[in-house]
């Protein structure tokens, strides 16, 4: 498994070339060699952000893209995932209307060609997870309540829709990450490391190996499944993302995953 960088962490320095060129170098000289482009400025060309990429030796291995765009732009998607050189077309998120018990089943009915067409050009399209998608609902079809999460699960085929399953919201939903791991275990290639502390009775993201969450089980039972990329991501931070990022390298390289 490699360990890479989630471009979200660092957003706020990412909105115009020049400022993503800086950001790349110095995310390359804390040791990433693979990063996840996600909320960079949207005038930055997909040749561009390869070219920026290629000049600090990072690799391109997953993106969070328009869910409109995967949806109604699906081929030039895929071509400039070529562009770049990636693999794993991700959606950060679902929309909020799919979620409710009258709508769910418009998200197959809405993705399930886009997926098809992203497997058929040798790509995987990907959706991370928050904790919303373990609410139960009452879906079509079911004798009772299901997971959201579980709903996906049940009506795409691994072929089709992978899972960048994301350690600290599986936590913050109340689930068990390792139990989840297991049983995501043939479809998540890509998954989102960040750990979870807590200032009363809030929760806070954290820097990998500083908070609450059990890495060594968790990086275990990763060890058991089809994951290829570990991604450093923090969405809130502490003071500086970089040093965050840091942190989080260097507590990974520790326990021999850099």
């Amino acid at each position: 498994m490699q360990v890479g960088a989630q471009l979200y962490t660092v957003r706020m320095y990412t909105q115009n070339e020049k400022d993503l060129a800086y950001t790349m170098e110095r995310i390359a000289d804390l040791g990433y060699r693979t990063v996840q482009i996600s909320a960079i400025g949207p005038g930055i060309a997909p040749r561009k952000v390869r070219e920026i990429c290629d000049a600090n030796g990072l690799n391109i291995v997953l993106t969070h893209t328009d869910v409109n765009r995967i949806m109604n732009d699906t081929e030039r998607v895929i071509e400039e995932h070529n562009v770049m050189g990636c693999d794993y077309i991700g959606i950060g998120a679902m929309p909020e209307r799919y979620t409710a018990p009258e709508w769910i089943e418009r998200f197959e009915a809405d993705f399930r060609e886009p997926a098809e067409k992203i497997a058929e050009a040798g790509k995987l399209l990907m959706y991370h997870n928050h904790n919303f998608e373990f609410q139960k609902i009452a879906v079509p079809g079911e004798e009772r309540p299901i997971r959201i999460i579980e709903y996906l699960m049940k009506r795409f085929d691994p072929s089709l829709l992978g899972f960048t399953m994301d350690m600290y919201w599986v936590a913050a939903a109340g689930a068990d990450v390792t139990e989840w791991i297991g049983k995501l275990a043939d479809r998540i290639p890509c998954v989102h490391l960040k750990d979870m502390t807590v200032e009363g009775y809030a929760q806070k993201m954290a820097p990998v190996m500083e908070g609450n969450l059990n890495f060594p089980a968790i990086l275990e039972a990763l060890e058991k499944t089809n994951c290829r990329y570990l991604l450093v991501e923090q969405d809130t931070c502490e003071g500086s993302p970089f040093d965050c990022l840091r942190t989080s390298y260097e507590n990974l390289k520790a326990a021999g995953y850099c």
